[in-house]
């Protein structure tokens, strides 16, 4: 019985001691933290996924408030987490940049490409390009196994009925994971405001192209001809847009005969016109990509509807908002008569 009791508090002791050790050297040793490094680590979305080039959010915030990166740093976090940062450290946010979505360079889904063999394996697209670089006839073509759905963060691709991505942009937050894991290189961050982009990446003759997707680009040219600002060229037998050129008129999209060419906006884009309430300041004659706007100084202008190509450009910059779809003005005609 006495060593028992001996033991026990010859143990009570030593944890006493250690306690008081532990409690010294947190004491000697600690790190003081800067306490915005906590508020800027509540902003960013928590998700870790890497985009800005750190290990985690913990180590971006840390960077943050250190002064040694940008508070426009958070990729994925965007305009409103670059806004919220920049007030908790004072701040002035400059830079934020258009919102930007991933973009799937592909068409060839299950039904519209041929495949080389049937695959049996693991569900993995990085797994199954090991293979005769994948099972499709395309080597350009998107293997549809959902490698870059299941690695977004944000859950914002899904997968089609027909094996082919699927990009909420609203969910999307450009960080670039999905563009990474794809083996094939198949997706790009666009600015979402460029409505038009390509559906295919295959830069093969049109005659290869027509054996193995009967959607893919055959390199017609007949987009590159209809582009007013020349912002189509070719890659090889591709046809590939400059979004720092595009206009996003979508008359590409028109032509294409294989209708690999998505529009997003097709239908919902109206011609201008003027009204009287112009200044003539001259303004929206000098950002007309096609000069279908005519005028003289402090005279009224004026828009011509069969060379406009609806790119709406000429709207936002009217000082005066005296440019207005011409379907609000038949539709007010409409109203009158009535």
């Amino acid at each position: 019985m006495n060593i028992l009791i001996i033991s026990i508090v010859i143990m009570a002791v030593l944890g006493g001691v250690f306690a008081l050790l532990l409690f010294y050297a947190s004491r000697v040793f600690h790190v003081k933290t800067d306490p915005r490094v906590k508020k800027v680590l509540n902003v960013l979305p928590g998700t870790n996924c890497g985009a800005c080039g750190y290990a985690g959010c913990p180590a971006l915030a840390e960077k943050m408030v250190d002064g040694k990166e940008e508070v426009t740093a958070c990729i994925a976090g965007g305009e409103e987490v670059a806004l919220n940062v920049g007030e908790i450290l004072g701040v002035e946010v400059k830079g934020a940049g258009t919102k930007q979505a991933a973009r799937l360079h592909c068409a060839g889904s299950s039904s519209h490409s041929q495949e080389l063999y049937m695959y049996q394996g693991i569900e993995d697209c990085n797994i199954s390009t090991h293979l005769a670089d994948g099972f499709k006839q395309c080597d350009y073509g998107c293997l549809g196994q959902g490698s870059c759905a299941r690695a977004c963060p944000f859950f914002a691709i899904t997968m089609s009925n027909d094996n082919l991505p699927i990009v909420d942009e609203k969910k999307c937050t450009a960080c670039g994971i999905c563009v990474n894991t794809c083996p094939k290189s198949l997706f790009e961050l666009v600015d979402v405001d460029k409505h038009v982009h390509i559906g295919c990446s295959s830069p093969h003759p049109g005659k290869f192209v027509n054996k193995v997707c009967d959607i893919g680009c055959i390199g017609c040219r007949r987009c590159v001809k209809v582009c007013p600002v020349k912002a189509i060229n070719m890659k090889e037998h591709l046809a590939v847009i400059d979004y720092e050129k595009c206009v996003d008129c979508g008359l590409c999209a028109t032509v294409c005969p294989r209708k690999v060419i998505f529009d997003s906006q097709a239908g919902k884009r109206n011609k201008m016109q003027i009204t009287s309430e112009c200044i003539g300041c001259g303004i929206c004659k000098k950002v007309c990509p096609v000069g279908a706007i005519s005028g003289e100084k402090k005279q009224l202008h004026t828009i011509n509807p069969d060379t406009c190509i609806a790119c709406g450009r000429c709207q936002p910059k009217c000082p005066k908002n005296a440019i207005i779809p011409l379907k609000d003005i038949a539709d007010e005609d409409i109203n009158r008569s009535d």
